[in-house]
């Protein structure tokens, strides 16, 4: 049985780009600032933020705070790996309260 889906999240068209830009660059050069991606883009900042993050799970990009964000040598530190853990936790319940929320205004009556 073959699955089709749709297009893909608008995150990782952001991070399939940028992966391909990456090819192209040596660890520790810059990546365009979010400013920059978000109009690249035409994305909103978050989703911008969400791309940045998938590569930085994979080690490709390293951030540097406000300096912004940098190509990694795809390691991934423990430190990052906990820090992304508890993103994913944080998006995960902001995700269960939207669907909450959701809910409570599809059911007839509020309740």
């Amino acid at each position: 049985m073959t699955v089709t889906g749709g297009p893909k999240p608008k995150a990782v068209q952001v991070a399939d780009a940028l992966r391909e830009d990456i090819k192209r660059m040596k660890p520790g050069d810059k990546l365009p600032s979010q400013r920059e991606l978000i109009e690249r883009f035409g994305y909103a900042s978050q989703t911008i933020q969400n791309g940045l993050a998938m590569l930085r799970s994979e080690g490709l990009v390293v951030s540097a705070g406000n300096l912004g964000n940098f190509v990694g040598d795809g390691t991934v530190p423990q430190s990052d790996l906990r820090g992304e853990i508890n993103e994913i936790r944080s998006l995960i319940q902001a995700l269960a309260e939207r669907v909450e929320a959701l809910e409570e205004r599809s059911t007839p009556g509020g309740a």
